[in-house]
């Protein structure tokens, strides 16, 4: 069986590059080697591509130290949007310190199928898809619209009303008009939105930027934070709740995992009690009602389906501890894969386990590329 040559795209200009570099390090080390042919494609803080290569055949415990390596002396490259030309030319010699990388009279092989595990801005958001899509390169995850509307936290929450999904009260706040009517914005914020409320960037993940905010005193610091990260802020509803996350695997018709339940060391899940802190707790499958499994389910299926999802996804809930009301908080289209991420935990409780799990993506998104080729691109009356 020939090997398919996979393409990890790692790293980024996001707030989240160090998350992806995790990601990408469990997503490398689990590679079954008899099927895939690593090929590392790593951007750069700067958003500068280098290529390096991996050996098949790669201890877990290295898999970080090649992905840093790529993005330190790999080989300097642009992605080509010629469909019929060369995906990745070289722009310049690759650093005699880049053991494995390509020269640039090499060529440098084409990937078969790519793989995003990008966070954030820059790779999350539509923009890379939206390369690889003109480029004509098959890859994992979500498309152009989807990525976009699934990283606009503003624009994700109207689809999901639209479709008749539960969301908490938000207000929209761009940062210009932030910075030039201040009182005005913290005046209409107070008026739609009780104490505790949530501020965040509406384009970020990972909770980067993101403050609960407990009374008036901490409005201004936390909408300052967030326009750090973006031009449109959201504030939305704090709501005394669960965290319920469940993962969503498919193209046109997808399939919904057990649900999990995240209990933060923190107050809320912010991105020290993720990635930093010890003692988060992650309960799979969580502890529900089986209405309350299937309303889950559910939902994350129609939340994929309003942004038109592809391949993956991780639909975040908060379960309102008082009143027992499920509200479908945001969708992830490119959801974490470090070994403590709950997408890769929920497929395993789900009976997929993470090799299968990375064979299944890979397949549905040749299957999407497949059936994208079959739309018509000229018109003759």
């Amino acid at each position: 069986m020939k090997k398919l040559r996979l393409g990890i795209l790692f790293g980024g200009r996001s707030g989240e590059h160090e998350v992806s570099l995790t990601s990408a390090a469990s997503l490398l080390a689990a590679l079954d080697p008899n099927r895939y042919e690593p090929a590392l494609i790593g951007i750069t803080r700067d958003g500068r591509w280098m290529v390096g290569l991996a050996p098949d055949r790669l201890p877990p415990a290295d898999a970080g130290r090649w992905l840093s390596a790529t993005l330190a002396s790999g080989c300097p490259v642009t992605v080509s949007v010629d469909p019929a030309g060369p995906r990745l030319i070289p722009l310049e010699p690759a650093s005699p310190r880049a053991a494995g990388s390509p020269g640039p009279q090499e060529d440098i092989p084409a990937p078969d199928v790519i793989f995003p595990v990008l966070h954030g801005t820059f790779g999350e958001d539509g923009t890379v898809q939206g390369l690889l899509d003109l480029a004509g390169i098959p890859y994992v995850g979500a498309g152009v619209l989807a990525s976009a509307a699934g990283m606009d936290k503003d624009v994700m929450k109207r689809l999901f009303r639209d479709a008749g999904l539960p969301v908490v009260d938000w207000v929209r706040v761009l940062r210009s008009d932030w910075e030039r009517e201040p009182k005005r914005i913290a005046a209409a914020i107070a008026r739609k939105i009780r104490y505790p409320l949530f501020v965040k960037p509406a384009n970020l993940g990972s909770s980067v930027g993101i403050s609960k905010v407990h009374g008036a005193a901490e409005l201004a610091p936390a909408l300052n934070l967030a326009a750090q990260y973006d031009r449109k802020i959201l504030a939305e509803k704090a709501v005394a709740a669960r965290e319920i996350e469940c993962a969503v695997l498919g193209n046109d018709h997808p399939e919904a995992s057990v649900p999990g339940e995240v209990i933060p060391v923190n107050e809320f899940y912010d991105y020290e009690a993720k990635y930093v802190k010890k003692g988060s707790e992650l309960m799979i499958p969580a502890p529900l009602t089986r209405r309350q499994t299937r309303q889950v389910q559910d939902f994350s299926r129609r939340a994929f389906q309003a942004v038109d999802g592809a391949g993956m996804a991780r639909v975040d809930f908060l379960l309102d501890r008082r009143s027992g009301a499920l509200y479908v908080n945001e969708i992830n289209t490119i959801p974490g894969f470090t070994p403590i991420s709950m997408y890769p935990k929920l497929w395993e409780a789900s009976g997929l386990p993470y090799p299968r799990l990375i064979d299944r993506l890979v397949e549905l998104a040749l299957e999407r590329h497949r059936d994208r080729q079959r739309n018509r691109y000229t018109y003759q009356p």
